[in-house]
């Protein structure tokens, strides 16, 4: 049995070449052809700038600088000199020699790494060129030899975990170099008076030395892959839908004609700062649930859950903004761009990307993601001097132009309303009419049946009887009438209010929309 029996009804259906369609298929195809062209530029155009971002990335690996200090002063550091001569390059991070007087101490390294002047420091420690020479003496010096304390370098995990994770494997890479470099040099010298039996010396030999990682803020679970993609994606999406949600009732309810702005404002103000106030508490728990042994405390908790909190709702009033100001069909592609530019500036530190990108310091998830990595390492991402102010410009000036929207949207909303009252009040006076004029016809038909029974008299003697009608003198409206007229009124003003009542209250209300749904 077909359940559609109707689709397929030839009654009604008009040919493709029919004139009257001829219009209808013109403009159908001028939008379809007007959107086609419209998205295939826009996603051309995102597609090519999220890949200009990632362009030769390893081209700009140099900008990465690490700063490198020779404590001890001898060999080890020619080694590594040397090293890093053959392995210089714009693929490989850059080597900046500080000196030891003014950084007198590896905390001071810690600092600069702390506070994001360099991405690591690798240093060298005093002594250990004399070090090694005597473990190479064989004996008991051979034994006690400590290879992890020669070379040692300082980095956060934190902070961008796949790039600093690639800077780490670098310094691995220049480590072993300048152990090539370092026998290659001394090895000569020291094969001719290493002891020949002296399996610890001919091991301090070959392997002279480990790198020591010291890693501020260790970040090494699954889940850091998509902090800085998936989550800001998700947390803009769940803003924008509701944000629709919201919209969709006001114009179904047509609360902007029926209630004051500054009441309006109010209670808009307090959904999106409790709905976002829970999605980011749910979000930070989610994060925090599958954080799978990460060194983070309740403190940081809170920290995340605020600095979320504000992201989420300075993203709502944002897209808030879009829906008053911009036509109902940019809507959609102004939030895919909107991801899109925010997402970019977080996908790789800007030292990788091209100078162009850089103006993404002015975007509210660059800004959020750089509180994020100095409260999760402690600290050790100072950027709060311009990340806060970024944030709350953002939210400051949305919320001043969503409340200036909100006076727009009473405006028109005020204006349709009056327009559907006006109409319903038109539809109401003709549906009384109708009523009147047909409570007076039946009114008039009983009065003509009554006067065919009583409005007769008899005239003449008793043989010869003439009837004779009464003449009529006019329509006399009783109580009765009036309560039938007036009932019958009751009855039609209230089927059309219900009707009316149904048509706002539908059942599939409560969709996204982010038009205003007014007739300016």
């Amino acid at each position: 049995m077909n359940p559609y029996p109707h689709a397929r009804q030839p009654k009604r259906r008009l040919s493709s070449t029919n004139p009257t369609l001829h219009d209808i298929r013109l403009q159908l195809f001028k939008a379809i052809g007007g959107n086609f062209i419209i998205l295939q530029v826009l996603f051309f155009g995102l597609f090519c700038y999220i890949f200009g971002s990632l362009y030769q990335q390893t081209s700009h690996t140099h900008n990465l600088t690490v700063a490198f200090v020779d404590y001890d002063g001898g060999a080890i550091g020619v080694a590594v000199r040397d090293a890093y001569k053959q392995l210089q390059g714009d693929s490989f991070p850059g080597l900046i020699e500080l000196s030891p007087q003014q950084y007198s101490q590896p905390s001071a390294l810690e600092e600069k790494v702390c506070h994001i002047d360099f991405w690591a420091a690798l240093y060298i420690s005093p002594g250990a060129s004399n070090r090694l020479t005597e473990g190479l003496t064989g004996g008991s010096a051979s034994s006690s030899y400590n290879r992890s304390d020669v070379m040692s370098f300082i980095w956060n995990e934190a902070r961008y975990s796949t790039t600093a994770d690639s800077v780490a494997a670098k310094l691995q890479d220049l480590s072993e170099a300048a152990r090539i470099a370092y026998s290659a040099t001394n090895g000569a010298a020291i094969l001719q008076t290493l002891p020949a039996g002296d399996a610890a010396a001919v091991s301090v030999f070959y392997n002279p030395w480990q790198l020591v990682s010291l890693n501020l803020q260790p970040t090494t679970q699954g889940s850091r892959l998509i902090y800085n993609t998936l989550v800001i994606i998700l947390i803009l999406l769940q803003e924008f839908f509701y944000l629709g949600t919201i919209n969709g009732l006001y114009a179904k309810f047509k609360i902007y004609g029926r209630i004051r702005p500054f009441r309006i404002i109010a209670v808009r103000l307090i959904i999106s700062i409790l709905y976002t106030f829970v999605g980011s508490l749910c979000t930070t728990g989610a994060i925090w649930a599958f954080r799978a042994g990460w060194n983070v405390n309740g403190v940081q908790f809170v920290l995340t859950w605020m600095t979320l909190w504000l992201f989420a709702h300075l993203n709502f009033l944002t897209f808030d903004i879009f829906s008053i100001w911009l036509p109902p069909p940019v809507v959609p592609m102004a939030l895919v761009t909107w991801i899109m530019i925010n997402l970019t500036s977080i996908l790789l530190p800007f030292a990788l990307s091209p100078r162009f990108y850089h103006w993404g310091y002015a975007l509210p998830t660059h800004a959020v993601y750089n509180v994020l990595v100095d409260i999760w390492s402690r600290g050790c991402n100072p950027a709060l001097y311009y990340a806060l102010p970024v944030m709350f410009a953002y939210e400051i000036s949305s919320l001043t132009l969503s409340t200036i929207g909100v006076y727009r949207r009473s405006h028109y909303g005020f204006l349709e309303l009056e327009r559907e009252e006006k109409a319903f009040q038109t539809k109401i006076a003709e549906s009384i009419a109708a009523a009147l004029e047909e409570s007076e016809g039946e009114t008039l038909e009983r009065r003509r049946a009554e006067g065919e029974g009583e409005g007769e008299v008899a005239v003449g003697d008793e043989e010869a009887v003439v009837v004779m009608p009464m003449q009529r003198r006019g329509t006399i409206t009783t109580l009765a009438d009036r309560e039938e007229i007036a009932e019958r009124i009751w009855r039609e003003t209230t089927q059309l209010r219900r009707e009316r009542s149904r048509a706002e209250a539908d059942d599939n209300f409560g969709g996204p929309c982010f038009e205003l749904t007014i007739n300016k």
